[in-house]
């Protein structure tokens, strides 16, 4: 519980305990807290894009059942997209701004530590419960914009600015494909 407690204060040293301690490729099966790790990662993102269409108006009881599946399918193009998007500028303003190399155990360990830091989004939940205004999910993408960005500041050792350009770019252009003003005019 003080771990959890401290990665929500995003303290370093518990980021370190986590990613290099808990979570490697020689203390739990790797392979498989990745592909789990892929998985929670797109149903949260599909869940916050679920959110956004039903504050925006375009999700209501009187649908029909193609648009139903028209709006999953956008849904679904619009995670996979994002976070493809995402995670490709991610690497890249990592090779430009941080100056690392990146072979590929080292992006499996990248990979998991931005997919772990990510955690915030689990509060995404909260709002089968309870009804939150539509900021409060950016207030959520804002924890897991600093999250993400600690982690990369451990499992790189960079310094924290070029850390948070890193992370803001494939942020912001993960929002700007997903939920940018072209993205909007293409909805019908």
């Amino acid at each position: 519980m003080i771990i959890l407690i401290d990665l929500i204060l995003h303290k370093t040293k518990a980021y370190r305990h986590l990613l290099f301690n808990v979570i490697n490729q020689h203390t739990v099966n790797f392979e498989g807290s990745l592909w789990k790790s892929i998985f929670a990662f797109l149903l949260l993102d599909a869940y916050r894009s679920l959110l956004l269409k039903r504050n925006e108006g375009e999700w209501g009881s009187s649908m029909s059942f193609s648009s139903i599946v028209w709006t999953f399918e956008e849904i679904v193009v619009d995670v996979f997209v994002g976070n493809f998007v995402f995670f490709c500028i991610f690497l890249l303003s990592m090779r430009l701004m941080l100056n690392t190399s990146i072979q590929i155990s080292r992006c499996k360990d990248i990979l998991l530590a931005i997919l772990v830091s990510s955690y915030f989004k689990i509060f995404l939940i909260a709002t089968m419960v309870w009804e939150f205004p539509s900021s409060v999910i950016f207030i959520i993408d804002l924890f897991v914009l600093s999250s993400n960005t600690v982690a990369l500041k451990v499992i790189t050792d960079s310094a924290m600015n070029r850390c948070i350009a890193a992370c803001f770019c494939a942020q912001a252009l993960k929002l700007l494909v997903t939920q940018g003003p072209a993205r909007r005019s293409l909805r019908f």
